[in-house]
């Protein structure tokens, strides 16, 4: 007897139409710093913009980043490695696009925390002000019909789902030098391109300790309650 499908005996497994990721939201002490951070890095303006919160968006979208400062909020204790939001991602269209926008930022004194190519992206992670990884990445084979039957299939994913580290300084030379994107990215692939300050510890670092000491204040959180007049939640009457 021929197996029957599971849409024969159960019930649907999901709707016809799916929704599309549309956005995160964070909880910030400090709205300024992301939204500078975040206008500076991924292009990202306000369309509304006040002193607790924030909606951001680099798109046709009305916002793709909220930022939320709420009454009691607290600074995170060993952010790292808590449960919760590894990165939020974003992507270039093209290898010359991710590698200009790389050298754009390091003019800026803002270098990625860890470089590398997964098989399927060259990724450049980054930390926003709150410590909160954001992901720089291009598609590796240029088409994501081709990388996601690559990461479905290849042995080397299956093996290793993090990939080799590389230093982005290296890949510029090799842009300069002649070399286009396909060559680049499968010699970044196979360990050309190595970083010589190598991450062992596959957690991204936290910047919580050294920001609490430059900015002591931050210690003591968000301060006040949230007012509730007829149901509805205000943040307009606690201290600043």
């Amino acid at each position: 007897m021929t197996e029957r499908s599971v849409y024969a005996s159960q019930p649907k497994q999901r709707p016809i139409t799916v929704p599309k990721l549309h956005h995160a939201t964070f909880m910030t002490l400090d709205v300024d710093a992301m939204v500078r951070w975040y206008e500076l890095v991924c292009g990202l303006q306000p369309v509304y913009y006040a002193e607790h919160a924030a909606w951001l968006t680099n798109d046709e979208a009305n916002h793709r980043i909220a930022l939320l400062r709420l009454p009691g909020l607290q600074a995170p204790v060993d952010k790292p490695h808590t449960a919760g939001l590894h990165h939020t991602a974003f992507e270039y269209a093209t290898f010359d696009q991710w590698l200009d926008n790389y050298a754009r930022l390091r003019d800026h004194g803002i270098l990625p925390a860890i470089a590398l190519h997964h098989g399927m992206t060259m990724s450049l992670y980054y930390m926003d002000p709150d410590g909160n990884g954001v992901e720089i990445q291009v598609d590796a084979w240029e088409d994501w019909t081709v990388s996601k039957e690559w990461m479905w299939a290849s042995q080397e994913f299956a093996e290793d789902q993090l990939g080799p580290q590389f230093d982005p300084e290296k890949l510029l030379a090799a842009r300069a030098a002649g070399d286009d994107f396909q060559t680049i990215q499968r010699d970044t692939y196979a360990g050309k391109y190595p970083t010589d300050t190598p991450r062992t510890d596959p957690a991204l670092p936290d910047v919580w300790p050294g920001r609490l000491a430059a900015e002591p204040g931050l210690r003591d959180g968000v301060p006040g309650v949230p007012d509730v007049e007829g149901g509805v939640i205000t943040f307009e009457n606690y201290e600043n």
